[in-house]
């Protein structure tokens, strides 16, 4: 699937990537329309028919990964609230084994996320998967989201990658479409972000379910070197 003799840079995005994506799909179609809800004294079926073009409006920009945003919009502490249902948060299958793996390759590995610093911070401190990485980037440092050409090239600059010689992790098509628009070489989708869904279709893009296949090459070139 990738050549890993010229993959120099890692790329991997974090919510439905590396970790499951019950907690956000959870968190914003249940447990916030069920605050809203008992704040506005609403039924959950009206408040979900409130929220859904409100979100549905802001998919893909930056301010749909903003908990500030959201706080602000809604009169609710989002950050709070993702707080008190945080025991959800959990790593994808065969991911700690593919970063440990992935570590003793020497390879430059980046987490890449549309996540608000708040809750990166609260999921990294729940599953201490930090010391993975070389460095996190999260698109709030570039003021644009992952979905946007733009943010490409400040992680560029920033980094100073060849993407000749990158690969990019992600479970969502329009940040690989993106990717893919900025000329990254090697691009892989995620099947099944979301541990309590069917797994995906994915057609224009090299898919996995979940890291097996991957760890199984990685484990073949530290056998072979």
């Amino acid at each position: 699937m990738i050549n890993w003799n010229l993959c120099d840079t890692v790329l991997l995005d974090m919510d439905g990537t590396l970790l499951d994506l019950n907690f956000d799909n959870h968190f914003w179609q249940e447990f916030v329309p069920l605050k809203y809800a008992e704040k506005n004294q609403l039924s959950l079926s009206e408040a979900k028919i409130i929220l859904q073009p409100k979100f549905k409006q802001m998919e893909g920009k930056l301010e749909w990964y903003c908990l500030d945003y959201w706080t602000q919009v809604l009169e609710l502490n989002i950050a709070e609230l993702k707080a008190e249902i945080a025991e959800l948060i959990a790593v994808l299958p065969h991911v700690i084994e593919f970063l440990d793996l992935l570590k003793k390759t020497k390879k430059q590995v980046f987490l890449v996320t549309n996540a608000h610093r708040d809750s990166l911070n609260l999921k990294m401190n729940k599953t201490c998967l930090q010391s993975f990485f070389d460095g996190i980037i999260c698109s709030h440092d570039f003021g644009v989201a992952k979905e946007n050409p733009l943010f490409w090239v400040s992680l560029q600059q920033q980094q100073g990658f060849d993407k000749q010689r990158t690969l990019m992790i992600d479970d969502s098509l329009a940040v690989l479409d993106a990717a893919k628009q900025f000329g990254i070489a090697y691009l892989i989708a995620i099947s099944k972000p979301d541990m309590q869904k069917a797994v995906k279709v994915v057609d224009n893009y090299c898919a996995i379910e979940d890291f097996r296949q991957l760890s199984d090459q990685l484990a073949n070139i530290q056998i072979t070197k």
